[in-house]
C-alpha cells in the first residue's frame, strides 16, 4: 500500500476525527516537496553544479534546475545572476514517494539519528529538514561522489498550521523525537 492511499484510507479520517474537521478539503495534504543545495563553490568552478545536477536527478528522479544569485554580494564575490546552487520540486506521486523513501530508508541511516526535530515548522506549517550528505541516498554510488555535500528539503502542507502539519507526518510514518 502506497503511503498516498494510506492517507486517504487512514490518516485522513484520523485527522477528521482529531481536529474536529467536517469536509475533507480542509484538512493538511502534501502539496510538494522541494529540495535545494546550495553550492559556493559553484563561483570557481563551474562543473560542480553539473555534479551535483546529475546526484540530484538521480535521488529524485526528476532533471534539477540551476538557481542564480538574487543580488550582488561584493564580500563573497557574487554578483547577480550567478549560478550558486540546484533545486527542484517534486508533486503529486513523486512527492509522495519521496517521503516515503525518506521516513523508511533514509532517515534510519542517518548517523546518530534520534528522531527528527520538531521545531523545524515555519508558521504555515511546512516542515524543512537539513541533510549533512548525499550519500544517504543508496542511489548515490560512493565512488562517483567527488565531495559530500548538504541538501535541504522542505515538505510544502496545504492547510496546515504547524500542530495540523506534525500530526499529519507522524501519522504517515516520520520519526520525531520524543
Amino acid at each position: 500500500m502506497s503511503l498516498m492511499s494510506t492517507y486517504y484510507q487512514k490518516v485522513a479520517p484520523k485527522l477528521m476525527e482529531e481536529f474536529g474537521v467536517k469536509n475533507a478539503l480542509a484538512l493538511p495534504r502534501i502539496e510538494k516537496v522541494v529540495i535545494n543545495v546550495g553550492a559556493a563553490e559553484a563561483l570557481s568552478s563551474k562543473d560542480v553544479l553539473e555534479k551535483i545536477k546529475e546526484q540530484i536527478a538521480i535521488i529524485t528522479g526528476q532533471r534539477p534546475r540551476i538557481t542564480e544569485a538574487k543580488k550582488s554580494i561584493s564580500t563573497f564575490k557574487l554578483k547577480e545572476g550567478d549560478p550558486i546552487g540546484v533545486m527542484v520540486t517534486l508533486r503529486g506521486k513523486m512527492a509522495w514517494d519521496f517521503i516515503e523513501k525518506f521516513a523508511k530508508i533514509i532517515a534510519p541511516r542517518i548517523r546518530d539519528f534520534r528522531g527528527l526535530p520538531d521545531e523545524k515548522f515555519d508558521v504555515r506549517g511546512n516542515y524543512s529538514f537539513g541533510m549533512t550528505e548525499q550519500i544517504l541516498f543508496p542511489q548515490i554510488d560512493y565512488a562517483k561522489v567527488d565531495k559530500i555535500r548538504g541538501l535541504v528539503f522542505t515538505i510544502v502542507i496545504k492547510n496546515g498550521d504547524p500542530e495540523k502539519s506534525k500530526k499529519l507526518l507522524e501519522l504517515l510514518g516520520l520519526p520525531f523525537k520524543k
